[in-house]
């Protein structure tokens, strides 16, 4: 079965045709990411703008570049939530449409389970059940994953992500946008241990996760308000280590409650260098596992979702209605297994 993916969520446009016998056929990608940078991080309006100018031609790309036509589809996936509002909204109508004209299903893919299932791209992929940690953007969530649609939600950030955590701390040090990657090659210039950084509810007792007071920390180091001048890359050093600390800490702690030794990482956080060493080191000394997806699928993309809907369609989910626009701003990974309601 061939299944177009379509990933407009936030800053990216991709595009990706993956079969199930033959695996990926072809993939574009765009990111806006010189388009925010004046800004200093994402505009809605915009980026909703650059996904309808690009979109139409990265689909005819794909098209071109995988020696097919709409009429050789057998569904169209597209990312219905959560997101941008604006720019759920140019996916789910493109794809809606083709869909319709070509008379085709499309599917209604949350755009976390893309990042979830993208492991299972790789040739060593993890089997069922496994520990997840997802660090996409404004979501840092562990779950167990028994299978395609089986997720269970084990513990998730009270406030800030690490993603947010990360981009506002770099939005301190004067980094610039993208912020967490500038601060992530900052802090290996740095040495971490000069100063005392909290590692939030790293001893709390359950899975949860909380990355504001970490952020108001760095915050009042940079405000001089403890009297002296920091070195940015020192401190870029600790707070990464802080966040990797805690990270680490409550992945082993899932591992541990749910009697499992194989943990997936998955979303922009996880292509972090240091994070990917502590937690081999780590899961090594326990006998266990770390998969990743590929670096290329760390960020969003249309393979993910294009990967996604055709699991979705071979256990045989199909369009509730057809050409009706569905998207969810706000949806969580834990109902995923509920309709996506029109809205």
């Amino acid at each position: 079965m061939k299944v177009l993916g379509i990933e407009s969520s936030c800053d990216e446009t991709g595009v990706a045709i993956f079969d199930t016998e033959a695996g990926l056929l072809g993939e574009a990608l765009y990111s806006q990411i010189d388009l925010h940078a004046v800004y200093g991080g994402v505009v809605p309006e915009l980026a909703s703008r650059d996904h309808i100018r690009l979109l139409p031609a990265l689909v005819r790309q794909t098209l071109k570049d995988a020696g097919m036509t709409v009429a050789d589809l057998d569904a169209i996936a597209y990312t219905a939530g959560p997101g941008l509002a604006g720019a759920l909204l140019v996916g789910a109508s493109v794809a809606e449409a083709m869909a319709f004209a070509a008379g085709i299903p499309a599917l209604a893919v949350h755009h976390l389970e893309g990042h979830l299932l993208s492991p299972l791209l790789a040739d060593d992929a993890p089997d069922f059940p496994f520990i997840a940690l997802l660090v996409s953007g404004g979501h840092t969530q562990l779950m167990q994953v028994s299978g395609v649609g089986e997720y269970e939600l084990l513990g998730e950030t009270l406030d800030d992500a690490a993603g947010e955590a990360f981009d506002k701390t770099a939005k301190l040090l004067g980094l610039g946008y993208p912020g967490g990657p500038r601060l992530a090659a900052l802090a290996a210039s740095g040495r971490p241990g000069k100063y005392r950084l909290p590692r939030p509810m790293l001893h709390s007792g359950d899975l949860d996760f909380s990355f504001s007071g970490l952020k108001t920390a760095v915050l009042t180091m940079v405000s001089g308000t403890n009297g002296a001048a920091v070195c940015a890359a020192d401190l870029a050093a600790d707070f990464q280590q802080a966040v990797v600390d805690v990270l680490v800490a409550k992945a082993l702690a899932a591992l541990r409650q749910r009697h499992l030794r194989s943990l997936v990482v998955a979303g922009g956080v996880g292509a972090n260098r240091a994070l990917r060493d502590a937690l081999d080191v780590a899961l090594a000394r326990q006998g266990g596992r770390v998969y990743y997806p590929a670096p290329a699928l760390c960020t969003d993309n249309g393979v993910m979702i294009a990967f996604a809907g055709a699991q979705r369609l071979v256990r045989g989910e199909r369009s509730p209605a057809p050409a009706t626009i569905r998207i969810r701003p706000r949806w969580p990974l834990a109902e995923l297994t509920r309709p996506v309601a029109a809205q």
